[in-house]
């Protein structure tokens, strides 16, 4: 059992929840409306076996927030808040990790690069599918995952914010409405 705080917060995006353990931010949820953050809420208390309490003052959550209004802001390029990684694992973490460490603010890499990177060629489905299940979006980058044909690829935040995260970061021009 592992207690989890977490907070709703307001980003140009909309509202993402953020839940954290003692180890680091667990999960990130997007378009985090009340009816979405109870579901989030729900699935927490499952995986470790207690109801999460909201925590809007917990200091790993009051730093993801600092954090990512930095980031919307333009005056942060990286995340330094502690990610707490037990909610994926093997192949998945791998590939999380990945982006996490080695595809930087302002840059895209694509699926198929990001499984040679950890030694899956042949692997950028899998990939696809390991940013699909991204419980960190935003703080671990899964919006700079792109098609090797140029195309923007998925996302699980819906590709309305990917391209505005993209266009923060400068790799496509800024969305015209």
């Amino acid at each position: 059992m592992s207690t989890v705080a977490w907070t709703v917060t307001g980003t140009p995006i909309g509202p993402l929840l953020l839940a954290a353990t003692a180890e680091g931010v667990v999960n990130v949820v997007f378009h985090a409306d009340e009816r979405t953050a109870r579901r989030a809420v729900a699935r927490l208390a499952d995986r470790f076996g207690s109801e999460p309490v909201e925590a809007s003052e917990a200091p790993l959550l009051a730093e993801a927030v600092r954090e990512l209004r930095g980031y919307f802001a333009g005056t942060l390029r990286a995340f330094d808040v502690a990610l707490d990684w037990s909610l994926s694992a093997g192949f998945n973490r791998r590939v999380l990790h990945e982006l996490a460490t080695g595809v930087p603010y302002g840059t895209v890499v694509g699926y198929q690069d990001l499984a040679d990177r950890v030694g899956e060629p042949g692997a950028a489905r899998a990939v696809g599918a390991a940013m699909g299940s991204n419980p960190l979006p935003v703080l671990v980058p899964c919006h700079r995952v792109v098609g090797s044909d140029g195309g923007i690829g998925g996302f699980g935040g819906g590709l309305e914010t990917k391209r505005a995260l993209l266009a923060l970061e400068g790799v496509l021009p800024q969305p015209l409405f």
